[in-house]
């Protein structure tokens, strides 16, 4: 018996603007379904963040039925949950998923907190935010006890868990249970493979780079799905990559050689097929940042579909002796501290923790890290 394990795919996502960007997290998930047809899985998990928003355009609302339909034809279930994406934080409020369970789509919900597929139990619970984490460990006692009925069992999960994203998780393993053979989880974008409980945990990362702190585990692990065996005593699990059509690439320049590695910047990109999304810092040197900002651009900007810059001149070194500690505030220290980040997101956020620490609040504190992390990586 084996299945495809899918999350994360974001359609909709117009990244910096660009449609053209859209289109990129349409045709890879595009490529991914027609893949997992091709491998003839019995069915599909997908672990949540199915679109970027939750209340998706029609273009991706469209873009997803055209694909559920092609797995329809297979005779291919589909098993979905909705994750923070898909959801608008309101009571009640129901996951664009459910416009699709009349093409098949089986949408795993507090309503419909499991199915069966023959002998296998597949259930979950759509993302919770760290302060309901309560109504995800309630709901993981009655299925916990619900799929022990079952010889084969499958928890299905959109959640940060604190062993692999420490400063932003909304559970800790401890409360998870163990009793289950495998864990079909989304919401970090980086592949994971881990055994737990009965078997094996795992994270099948976005479809699509998203933030510039995904590339190097695409690079390392690329991007794709999982088929999963779940005959076997322990889950044997395949990864399958889909490769995004245009790349992202990280570029770490010296200033003195800034010249030269334009030129091998420029030879690599022209043997790609599509433009790139290129990130270029510049440093170790002092330099104005406008003329190397131009001098980028001049050079690079015909060649990719979007430059993120940024630009390091070397700092003047300010020693006791020139600073004048005395007439300075501990917020002031502080935002002289984070100078170098150049970032007054960073600055509010370093003010706001000290001011709430300092006066032991720290129920405000993991509210304002909670919003701090939506609003910047979101």
């Amino acid at each position: 018996m084996k299945f495809a394990h899918i999350a994360d795919s974001h359609l909709g996502f117009r990244q910096y603007g660009l449609y053209q960007r859209e289109e990129d997290f349409f045709d890879v998930f595009r490529r991914n379904i027609d893949k997992i047809i091709n491998k003839k899985v019995d069915f599909v998990i997908h672990s949540g963040d199915l679109f970027h928003m939750p209340k998706p355009s029609p273009k991706s609302l469209l873009v997803f039925q055209e694909e559920l339909l092609k797995l329809r034809e297979a005779d291919i279930d589909v098993f979905a949950i909705a994750g923070n994406h898909d959801t608008v934080m309101r009571k009640d409020a129901l996951p664009p998923q459910i416009l699709s369970k009349n093409l098949g789509l089986k949408l795993i919900s507090p309503k419909n907190p499991y199915y069966s597929y023959e002998d296998i139990f597949i259930g979950g619970f759509p993302y919770q935010s760290k302060p309901y984490k309560s109504n995800l460990v309630d709901a993981f006692k009655l299925l916990s006890q619900e799929a022990e009925k079952y010889e084969k069992r499958i928890l299905v999960l959109h959640q940060g868990i604190d062993k692999y994203i420490p400063f932003a998780f909304e559970l800790e393993m401890a409360d998870i249970p163990q009793n289950f053979n495998y864990y079909a989880c989304g919401h970090v974008h980086g592949r994971i493979v881990d055994d737990f409980g009965n078997g094996k945990l795992a994270y099948p990362g976005s479809t699509e780079v998203c933030r510039r702190n995904e590339i190097k585990d695409y690079q390392k692990n690329g991007k794709g799905f999982y088929m999963v065996d779940i005959s076997k005593d322990i889950p044997e699990i395949e990864k399958i990559d889909v490769k995004p059509r245009r790349e992202s690439i990280i570029k770490d320049i010296a200033y003195p050689n800034l010249n030269q590695d334009i030129s091998s910047l420029k030879e690599k990109i022209r043997s790609l097929d599509e433009k790139p999304i290129l990130h270029l810092t510049v440093e170790g040197g002092n330099f104005n940042r406008s003329d190397v900002f131009e001098k980028i651009n001049s050079e690079l900007d015909d060649l990719t579909l979007s430059i993120k810059s940024d630009l390091k001149p070397k700092p003047l070194i300010k020693t006791a002796e020139t600073l004048d500690l005395s007439t300075l505030s501990p917020n002031k220290l502080l935002i002289n501290g984070l100078s170098e980040y150049d970032n007054e997101d960073i600055d509010n956020l370093a003010i706001n923790l000290l001011d709430n620490l300092s006066k032991d609040k720290i129920d405000d504190v993991e509210r304002v890290v909670e919003r701090f992390y939506k609003e910047y990586f979101d």
